[in-house]
């Protein structure tokens, strides 16, 4: 039942077109998953890749299991969201959900509409990139992808139960160069002025755009929490435009229709910010070419509005969204160097690294490009080690101090120092290749012994003892530890699922 006084509106809103979108309300909702351009697996192709017929039906032995590495046979059906580089549709037989490549992170399940903002914003490896309004984590992820390892990605949620999903969800997709805060924007904002080369604010709305796929959110609606929005918003999007340094760009987004949320919030923001101007977004590839921007939505509409966009449910295979693309006036001056108030973060030396460096040696694979990144054993420097009591991370390149905030993942866990011992986190395993390591042990996704080992049950194995890369059709799930014909299980206890 959707509310009264959002159809009245909507009708006004679209006219002739108001039939075509309510009657979009009786079709079912699309999904999609977008393949995880991070993951790499046995033969060093990315998940990226596997749906594009590059080497689709190869077959490796590895681990003494013979496997077939193709993603076409456990999803037949899926088809490209045409916005979203390895994003795509997939059928209502399927539950990705399910299937144990959804564990290692071979994919992020996300609505199709949502995969827009990312794609907008035009990252490149290397950049500085902030996730203002990150939680659950799909839109960082995809922004990750596009870093590809290189540069560093903070990702804020301001509520702590919500920040924590998204935490799970950047170690969940093997992201090296993330730092996850619970803060407010405007703390953030006093600590990182001008710091960042894209910014991408995915506002908390009314989700009116969610009504088909979300009823909670149509119960919760009302006029006067899409005003209480619209206030919220001005405030995020005025802490954003901090952040940001001159000549850089910014992505606003919003799951709603609400015009008080989009145009209203572009039309305010850009009287308060002449600094900022509209961007021209491509509307073609979203089956928009037709529909401009309104600024007969709000009163004191802002120039440039009809290079906003609209993402009616009616005209696309998605939801409800709307995004604007802004450029930062003015150009860095040459030499120019970001950081935040709080300087750069010192790591620690390799000899402070104890029995991580032991791990290291008997475990990771010395031609590997973890380590080649990493700047361990002399090689080329691209993070820093970070002690939070007792766990060790890996910080991205020139990682800002995190002083007086508050942090909830600083860079890649690498794992934990134990009394005399390296225990390396399931995070590390995550991210890790099998070329990176020196033992893996490779599973075939319909071998019982893959939900056995998400299950947190141990099996026979013979080899050299040691650390095991355990692998899911040569994509790293976790890790195993082999002695006396056994594979113990490190899979961690609160994650263990029974698919």
């Amino acid at each position: 039942m959707l509310p009264e006084a959002f159809l009245e509106r909507m009708r006004q809103m679209l006219g002739a077109e108001y039939e075509a979108f309510l009657a979009s309300y009786n079709r079912e909702k699309y999904q999609a998953l977008r393949l995880n351009g991070l993951k790499y697996n046995i033969e060093g192709k990315c998940a990226g890749e596997l749906f594009r017929g590059v080497d689709n039906q190869r077959a490796s032995e590895m681990g003494g299991v013979k496997q077939q590495t193709s993603f076409s046979t456990c999803f037949a059906q899926l088809t490209p969201v045409p916005w979203a580089e390895n994003g795509y549709y997939y059928d209502a037989e399927s539950q990705p959900g399910k299937h144990p490549y959804h564990e290692a992170g071979v994919y992020y399940i996300q609505e199709p509409s949502a995969m827009a903002p990312a794609e907008l914003l035009q990252v490149k490896p290397g950049e500085r990139v902030l996730d203002l309004c990150a939680a659950p984590g799909g839109k960082s992820t995809q922004l990750a992808a596009k870093l590809q390892g290189e540069g560093f990605l903070l990702c804020n949620e301001i509520h702590p139960a919500r920040a924590k999903i998204l935490s799970e969800n950047v170690e969940r997709m093997g992201i090296r160069n993330a730092c996850v805060t619970n803060e407010t924007p405007s703390h953030l904002a006093e600590v990182f002025p001008g710091f960042f080369d894209k910014v991408l604010v995915d506002a908390p709305c009314s989700g009116e755009g969610m009504f088909r796929k979300n009823e909670a959110a149509c119960e919760e609606w009302s006029p006067e929490n899409v005003e209480l929005c619209a206030d919220r918003q001005d405030e995020i999007l005025d802490c954003a435009a901090g952040m940001l340094h001159p000549g850089g760009w910014l992505v606003y987004s919003t799951c709603t229709f609400a015009p008080a949320e989009n145009e209203g919030s572009i039309s305010r923001f850009l009287s308060r910010h002449p600094e900022f101007h509209l961007l021209k977004i491509e509307k073609a590839v979203f089956g928009q070419a037709d529909c401009d921007g309104k600024g007969s939505f709000v009163e004191d509409a802002a120039d440039g509005l009809e290079n906003t966009l609209r993402l009616w449910p009616h005209h696309i295979k998605g939801e409800g969204h709307f995004a604007a693309l802004f450029s930062k006036e003015g150009e860095l001056p040459e030499g120019y160097r970001a950081a935040s108030v709080n300087g750069i973060i010192k790591s620690l030396t390799e000899k402070e690294l104890g029995e991580y460096a032991d791990f290291v040696r008997e475990t990771l694979n010395p031609e590997g490009d973890f380590l080649t990144r990493v700047g361990f054993g002399g090689k080329t420097p691209g993070g820093s080690y970070l002690k939070f009591g007792d766990n060790l991370y890996l910080t991205p390149e020139g990682m800002p101090s995190l002083k007086g905030l508050k942090v909830l993942r600083p860079g890649l866990h690498l794992g934990e120092m134990k009394k005399g011992r390296f225990e390396p986190s399931h995070a590390l395993a995550l991210t890790l290749a099998p070329g990176e390591v020196k033992h893996i042990w490779n599973l075939e996704a319909s071998d019982p012994r893959v939900l056995a080992y998400l299950n947190g049950q141990t099996f026979p194995a013979e080899g050299e003892k040691g650390w095991y890369l355990i692998c899911v059709d040569g994509f790293s799930m976790g890790w195993g530890k082999l002695a006396g014909g056994m594979m113990k299980n490190h899979y961690p206890k609160g994650l263990r699922v029974n698919l």
